[in-house]
């Protein structure tokens, strides 16, 4: 699930979703640390915090994109150097990012369809059945 800083401020997957899993006793495999690196467009954080905030939620794993060695190297050094960060380091990367994080702009896999599969390919659903029609219709 989508699970990193920007998150905490709109449409919370961390704070609506991850609780209950946790809870459950579910795994969770973070995913959008960076989301697809459009957050880190908003110049409000950097790749690294990024990366320590959501290695530092309850996840089973965060699994972040590695598509060049420069990412690779990224990666190394943000498990090298994470260390579980305190309730204030948190509360600072959270204010840091609030102004960035309203109303979802950089989140765009929660507020577009642009990383939407799906909706760019309609046709992948097939046709609707003749019983999802009546119920509509009703």
């Amino acid at each position: 699930m989508p699970l990193n800083l920007l998150d905490a401020h709109f449409r919370s997957f961390e704070q609506k979703v991850l609780p209950e899993l946790v809870k459950a006793g579910i795994g969770v495999l973070g995913m959008k640390s960076m989301g697809s690196g459009v957050i880190l467009k908003s110049r409000a954080v950097t790749a690294i915090e990024c990366l320590h905030y959501s290695l530092n939620l309850p996840v089973s794993v965060v699994i972040t994109g590695i598509d060049s060695m420069k990412i690779l190297k990224q990666a190394f050094k943000a498990a090298e150097t994470f260390k579980p960060l305190t309730k204030q380091e948190v509360g600072k990367l959270r204010a840091k990012s609030a102004p960035a994080a309203a109303e979802g702009q950089f989140e765009l896999f929660k507020t577009t369809s642009v990383f939407d599969s799906t909706a760019q390919h309609p046709e992948w659903l097939g046709d609707e059945s003749a019983r999802s029609r009546r119920l509509a219709e009703q």
